[in-house]
């Protein structure tokens, strides 16, 4: 009789115009991505005299390693205002960095978003290189794009090829349509003034572009040249890091980085 009861005041309250609960508003994507931009204490033991847009006018700043830094707090790193990690992988056909699978797991325990990138080696087809970084580097949603990293290595012991800008861009096509074919994402390019100038890569469209310019914004370097991320330092000094970094910054707005970095993952 009791039960009863319960049933047919539970059916009174709801006859009495009880609103129901307001549905959830759904969550935008790009408000999960955590962005640190009033905590960043990166310094530089070489700071350039910057006369014209400073790289810290822009908000969104990250760091690329290879296993030239050592073991890295990733925590400290990313309370320092690290917001994105470039790591090196692999280089060549046969070249796995050290510290590549120890960084790609910190990284990310630490809730640092990464990517992975080759350095090109231009002694090996670019099929062998593509399915070298395939074998090395997860299929991971949650990563970022991976990078194909051009520039001339002049100390290599082992390679001194200078192959003809035509044969450069026709072999990065061929390593970027491999890569992408595997990861579902095109993959950003880095290079540096030199090399992209030599082999006019400003023929190859349709990428994100990470560009290298320690002495002048971007658009001084590379007229006319979209980017996406600019290298602006490699004698950063990071917490949770040892000796030098190379530190970057996104090219836009923290709502244009959580758009970005939702519009790569999906």
């Amino acid at each position: 009789m009791r039960f009863v009861f319960y049933v047919v005041f539970g059916f009174m309250l709801a006859s009495c115009g009880t609103p129901p609960p307001e549905p959830t508003p759904p969550v935008s994507k790009a408000s999960l991505v955590k962005v640190s931009t009033t905590n960043v204490k990166f310094d530089d033991v070489d700071r350039f005299e910057w006369t014209g847009t400073r790289p810290w006018r822009y908000p969104v700043h990250g760091i690329d390693v290879a296993r030239f830094q050592g073991e890295i707090d990733w925590h400290t790193a990313g309370q320092s205002g690290v917001n994105f990690a470039f790591i090196k992988a692999t280089e060549g056909g046969d070249h796995l960095d050290e510290k590549f699978r120890q960084n790609w797991s910190a990284a990310r325990s630490a809730g640092v978003l990464r990517g992975a990138y080759h350095f090109y080696y231009f002694c090996r087809t670019a099929v062998e290189q593509a399915n070298w970084f395939i074998r090395n580097v997860p299929r991971d949603d949650k990563a970022l794009p991976p990078v194909l990293d051009m520039e001339w290595n002049n100390m290599s012991r082992t390679c001194r090829l200078h192959p003809s800008p035509a044969k450069v861009r026709s072999e990065m096509r061929v390593y970027l349509a491999r890569v992408t074919e595997h990861y579902g994402k095109r993959p950003v390019i880095y290079v540096t003034p030199n090399f992209y100038k030599e082999n006019q890569l400003w023929r190859v469209q349709g990428y994100h572009f990470w560009l290298r310019t320690v002495a002048g914004h971007p658009t001084e370097v590379y007229p006319g040249r979209p980017w996406t991320f600019w290298q602006y330092s490699s004698t950063g000094q990071v917490p949770g890091i040892e000796g030098n970094v190379d530190i970057n910054a996104f090219a836009g707005s923290v709502v244009d980085w959580r758009n970005w970095v939702v519009g790569e993952l999906e």
